[in-house]
């Protein structure tokens, strides 16, 4: 089975959304795009000095004024988005416009794995890696669950595995 329209990655930074989005990308012919790419090529920076500069509301704003942008052009693409861009309702509700919306979840342990060797995130830079992860992730996830159209448990689990839960969640 084809997508018949955008799908849209969610979840929690080291969730896979990157990876997984250009895999789909490559495998099923459609385009990529990433917000935190796409805002650091507008801004000709990284999000790190965007957040050192300008601060974490404006890079927030950046990625609202982006989500926008996308929802007007964007056909037959896959969209990987910050982790934290779905906390604003605005947004969300963007992102279910722009096409199928996919939590790809992980658990606070396997997140650990992910980023410990990770120093391009802002947010969970200094302090307990382990702590930073759970308080965000408190603070984020009845939101992700809120905003997706189609959960996918990305522990292993192989890409096409993934592929197929999407595909049959969406057809629910």
């Amino acid at each position: 089975m084809e997508l018949n329209d955008n799908i849209v990655l969610i979840g929690f930074m080291g969730s896979g959304k990157t990876t997984f989005g250009k895999w789909i990308s490559r495998k099923y012919g459609y385009s990529f795009c990433d917000t935190d790419e796409y805002i650091e090529k507008k801004e000709k920076t990284t999000i790190n000095d965007i957040f050192a500069s300008k601060g974490e509301a404006a890079f927030r704003d950046m990625e609202t004024e982006t989500v926008k942008e996308f929802a007007d052009s964007l056909k037959k693409c896959v969209v990987s988005v910050g982790g934290g861009l779905p906390v604003r309702k605005e947004n969300r509700e963007i992102l279910k416009n722009i096409g199928t919306v996919v939590y790809l979840k992980a658990s606070e342990e396997e997140l650990c794995k992910r980023l410990s060797r990770d120093n391009t995130r802002p947010l969970l830079k200094g302090g307990n890696l382990k702590e930073k992860i759970h308080t965000l992730m408190q603070q984020r996830e009845d939101i992700y669950m809120d905003a997706a159209d189609v959960v996918i448990n990305t522990e292993n689990v192989s890409f096409g595995h993934m592929y197929e839960e999407i595909m049959s969640q969406k057809m629910r």
